[in-house]
C-alpha cells in the first residue's frame, strides 16, 4: 500500500516549473557542472545538513577538512563532517531502493557518534519542542516492517521520482528508525534517489535552502504528521528543489567557458572522437574554438591524440 498523500494544483505546478528548469539545464550543458563548481556545492551541502543538526563548524573549516587540513572545533562536530565527507564520496555506490545499502550509509555517518551506527534503533523514542512532545514516533518493534514497506514503495510504484524522494524523506523521519542522524539521512537519501534519475541532482545542494528556511522545513513535518498525509512536505520540499534549480540557472546564465565544455564532453563520451565529434555537442561553438578546446585539452593530458589535421582522432585519458 502506497503511503498517504494527495497530488494538488500546487504539486502539479511545481513539477511542471522543475521539469522545464531541468530542460534547461541539459540544454545549456550545466547537468555535469566544473570541478570547482561541484566542490562548492557539496561544502554547501554538507555544512547546511549538518549545521540543521547543529554542527558550528564553518564552510572554511569543511573546505580546510576535505582539503585534510588540520582544524580546531569540537571534536563531535569534526567527526561530523569527516563523516559526511566520506558518504557523500561513495554517493554512487549506494542503491536507494536497499535497505542493506540506507544501513551502510547510516553506519558511515554516524561512524564515532553512536553505538548503534548502521542499526535500526530498539527503543522508543519522541522528538521534544520545547516543554511537549512534538512527535512520538513508532514503536521499536515496527521499525523494520515500516522501512521494508517504504522500500518496497520506492522499488513498485510508478509514481513520478520527484515525489516519491519526497515521501520517502518524510515517511523516514516519520518513522525516525535512528536513535540520531535521521534527518541527514533523510536529506542524503532524497538527493540518492533524485540523482539516479537525473545526474544535476548529485550537485544541488538543496539542503542549503532547507537549512534557510529551517522553520518552513519543520513547520511542513508537522503539518504532515497533523494531516496524516506527506502533503504539505511534499509541497514544501518541491518548491525547495525548484528554488535550487533556479539559482543554478542563475549562476551559470553566462556562457559556458572551456573548462565546463571540456569537463561535460569528457564525462559524456567513453569513446574515440574527432573535431566534428566535439562540434556536434557543442553546436554554437567555431571550428578555432573546438581547435582551440581541444589542444587545451591534449595539454592538460585530458585527451590524447593521432593523426593530422582533419584526420586527427582523440581519446580521453583522464578526467578534467
Amino acid at each position: 500500500m502506497n503511503p498517504p498523500y494527495q497530488i494538488t494544483s500546487e504539486i502539479l505546478k511545481l513539477i511542471a516549473e522543475i521539469s522545464e528548469k531541468i530542460g534547461h539545464i541539459n540544454a545549456k550543458f550545466l547537468d555535469k557542472p566544473s570541478p570547482k563548481l561541484r566542490k562548492e556545492n557539496r561544502i554547501k551541502t554538507i555544512h547546511s545538513s549538518l549545521s540543521i543538526e547543529g554542527n558550528t563548524l564553518t564552510e572554511e573549516q569543511i573546505t580546510a577538512l576535505i582539503e585534510k587540513k588540520r582544524v580546531i572545533g569540537p571534536e563531535k562536530d569534526v567527526i561530523e563532517v569527516l563523516n559526511a565527507i566520506a558518504v557523500y564520496d561513495q554517493l554512487k555506490l549506494f542503491d536507494p531502493t536497499s535497505s542493506k545499502s540506507f544501513l551502510k550509509a547510516h553506519e558511515i555517518l554516524m561512524k564515532g557518534l553512536i553505538s548503534t551506527n548502521g542499526k535500526y534503533r530498539k527503543t522508543g523514542v519522541g522528538i521534544v519542542a520545547g516543554n511537549r512532545i512534538a512527535h512520538l514516533a513508532p514503536p521499536a518493534d515496527n521499525v523494520p516492517f515500516l522501512m521494508n514497506d517504504l522500500f518496497n514503495y520506492l522499488k513498485k510504484s510508478n509514481e513520478l521520482t520527484l515525489i516519491k524522494s519526497c515521501v520517502f524523506h518524510y515517511e523516514m523521519e516519520f518513522i525516525h528508525p535512528f536513535i540520531d542522524g535521521n534527518g541527514r539521512m533523510g536529506r542524503f537519501w532524497q538527493t540518492l534517489i533524485l540523482m539516479k534519475e537525473n545526474s544535476v541532482f548529485e550537485f544541488i545542494p538543496f539542503e542549503n535552502s532547507i537549512h534557510k528556511t529551517q522553520k518552513d522545513y519543520y513547520h511542513a513535518l508537522s503539518n504532515s504528521d497533523k494531516s496524516g498525509s506527506s502533503t504539505p512536505f511534499i509541497e514544501y520540499m518541491l518548491h525547495v528543489i525548484n528554488d535550487s534549480l533556479s539559482n543554478l540557472l542563475d549562476l551559470k546564465s553566462r556562457v559556458m567557458t572551456m573548462e565546463d565544455r571540456l569537463t561535460y564532453f569528457s564525462e559524456t563520451i567513453d569513446s574515440e572522437f574527432n573535431r566534428k565529434d566535439y562540434m556536434r555537442v557543442f553546436k554554437e561553438i567555431s571550428s578555432a574554438t573546438a581547435s582551440r578546446d581541444l589542444k587545451h585539452g591534449v595539454d592538460q593530458g585530458i585527451f590524447e591524440k593521432w593523426g593530422d589535421k582533419s584526420n586527427t582522432t582523440y581519446r580521453i585519458i583522464k578526467k578534467p
